[in-house]
């Protein structure tokens, strides 16, 4: 089963050439924050982004991860990732489109 990220495409393409990406969520880091914010489901996902990331413009990417191996905690209702995600244990991306934006 799968967590999900919503990132910056920005951000994921600038995490590519490194092999981690580091950020938690909009405008915070993995060190600043401690985790990196996923979502269960794309319900989830889709209320994180209608609350965080309503006013956000530049394009959005659905980061699909397999946890398999990563140290996910479910604090809160939410899957939390405790250290940088291995950019080989995302398996999928997608353009995020919701109907609101």
């Amino acid at each position: 089963m799968s967590i999900l990220h919503l990132a910056l495409a920005a951000d994921w393409q600038a995490a590519r050439p490194t092999g981690e990406y580091r950020i938690s969520t909009l405008g915070h880091t993995l060190q600043q924050v401690g985790f990196i914010h996923c979502s269960r489901d794309r319900a989830q996902l889709d209320q994180v982004a209608a609350t965080f990331y309503a006013h956000v413009h530049d394009p959005l990417l659905i980061l699909e991860i397999d946890p398999t191996g990563l140290d996910v905690r479910i604090e809160d209702g939410f899957p939390h990732l405790y250290g940088p995600l291995p950019i080989t244990a995302v398996t999928a991306v997608h353009p995020y489109a919701h109907s609101t934006r």
